[in-house]
C-alpha cells in the first residue's frame, strides 16, 4: 500500500484518536472524584457544539466577521457554558443522590442525556436535520503523494495536546489539582484536611463537561457539520474508551482513545471494501480487550476505594 495513503489514514486516526480522549478524559474524573458513571456525558457535547454554533450565528448578526475572534469566542462559549451545566448537574442531580443506589445516577444522567439531545432536536431551529459549522481554520494544505496534510487538522490536533497537557499540569501541579486527587483517593480523609467536597465535585464536572464541549468544537470544525445525534455516538466511544483504559486512569483514558481510533482506521484499512463497518470492528477489538484485561489495560492505582 502507498506510505502516503497509510500517512493519510494516520493522521485521520490521531484525529479521531484526540477527539475520543477528551471525552474519555471527562468519564475518568467522574468516576475518579464520585464513582458515578455521567450518561449524559455525549449529549453535553452535543449542546456544547450547538452552542458554539449559536455564538457564530449571533456574531455573524452583530457584524463581527474575524474568524480568529469568532473561533475564539465560539469555544469561550461552549467551554463556560457546558462548564457550567456540568456544575448545575453535579449539584442538582449527583450530589443529593450519593447515599441512593448506582443505578439511579446512573438511570437520572441517562434521562438527562435523552432530554439534553431531544431539547436541541426540538428547540433548535430546524435542529433534526444536520447543521453546516463554520470553516474559520485555514484551507490550505501540503501535498505528499497521497498524503494531504491540512493545516487546520494540525491546528486541532494541537490544540487538543494542549488541552490535554493543561488538563495533566492541572491534576499534577496546582493545589486544585491536589485536592481532586486527595479526594479521589480519600474523600474522608480530604474532608478531615479541610478539603470541601461539594466544591471539588463541581469543579471537577465543570471540568468534564469543558472537555466535552471543546471535543464538540473540534468535531465540528473537522467535520465542518453536527447534528444532534453526534453526542450520542461520541459519548459510547468515549466511555468504551475510559474502560478499556481503565476506568479512573487519566493516562488510560487517553491511551482507550488512540486505540478505539486505531482499531476504526485498522478496520477501514483492511476492509475497504466494507469500510462502513469499521465501528463493527472498532467494538469487537474493545469487547476481547475488555475479556482480556477486565480492569483496563491501566487500571486505577488503589486497592480499595473508600
Amino acid at each position: 500500500m502507498d506510505v502516503g495513503l497509510i500517512a493519510q489514514f494516520a493522521m485521520n486516526g490521531l484525529m479521531l484518536g484526540m477527539m475520543y480522549a477528551l471525552v474519555a478524559v471527562g468519564f475518568t474524573l467522574f468516576f475518579g472524584v464520585l464513582d458515578v458513571i455521567k450518561f449524559s456525558h455525549g449529549d453535553v457535547l452535543t449542546v456544547g457544539a450547538f452552542a458554539a454554533l449559536a455564538s457564530f450565528i449571533g456574531l455573524e448578526a452583530l457584524g463581527v466577521h474575524s474568524a480568529a475572534l469568532q473561533l475564539l469566542t465560539m469555544v469561550a462559549v461552549s467551554v463556560g457554558a457546558m462548564a457550567a451545566l456540568g456544575a448545575v448537574v453535579a449539584r442538582a442531580f449527583v450530589l443529593p443522590l450519593r447515599s441512593a443506589p448506582a443505578l439511579n445516577t446512573l438511570l437520572i444522567t441517562l434521562m438527562l442525556g435523552t432530554v439534553l439531545r431531544e431539547s436541541v432536536r426540538l428547540f433548535y431551529p430546524d435542529g433534526a436535520n444536520p447543521k453546516p459549522f463554520p470553516r474559520l481554520l485555514p484551507a490550505s494544505s501540503l501535498g505528499i503523494g497521497n498524503f494531504n496534510l491540512r493545516l487546520d487538522n494540525m491546528i486541532l490536533l494541537v490544540a487538543g495536546i494542549l488541552v490535554i497537557v493543561g488538563v495533566q499540569f492541572l491534576l499534577n501541579r496546582t493545589r486544585l489539582g491536589l485536592a481532586i486527587r486527595a479526594v479521589a483517593q480519600d474523600e474522608e480523609t480530604a474532608r478531615t484536611m479541610g478539603v470541601n467536597f461539594n466544591a471539588i465535585v463541581l469543579v471537577t464536572f465543570a471540568l468534564g463537561s469543558a472537555l466535552a464541549a471543546f471535543a464538540g468544537v473540534m468535531n465540528g470544525l473537522y467535520y465542518n457539520e453536527i447534528n444532534f445525534g453526534i453526542g450520542l455516538y461520541l459519548g459510547v466511544v468515549g466511555f468504551s474508551a475510559a474502560i478499556i483504559g481503565g476506568l479512573g486512569s487519566i493516562y488510560g483514558a487517553i491511551l482507550g482513545g488512540f486505540l478505539f481510533a486505531a482499531a476504526q482506521t485498522i478496520g477501514a484499512v483492511a476492509l475497504p471494501f466494507a469500510s462502513a463497518y469499521k465501528d463493527v470492528f472498532a467494538f469487537a477489538v474493545v469487547i476481547a480487550l475488555m475479556a482480556w484485561r477486565p480492569t483496563g489495560l491501566i487500571p486505577e492505582k488503589l486497592s480499595e476505594r473508600v
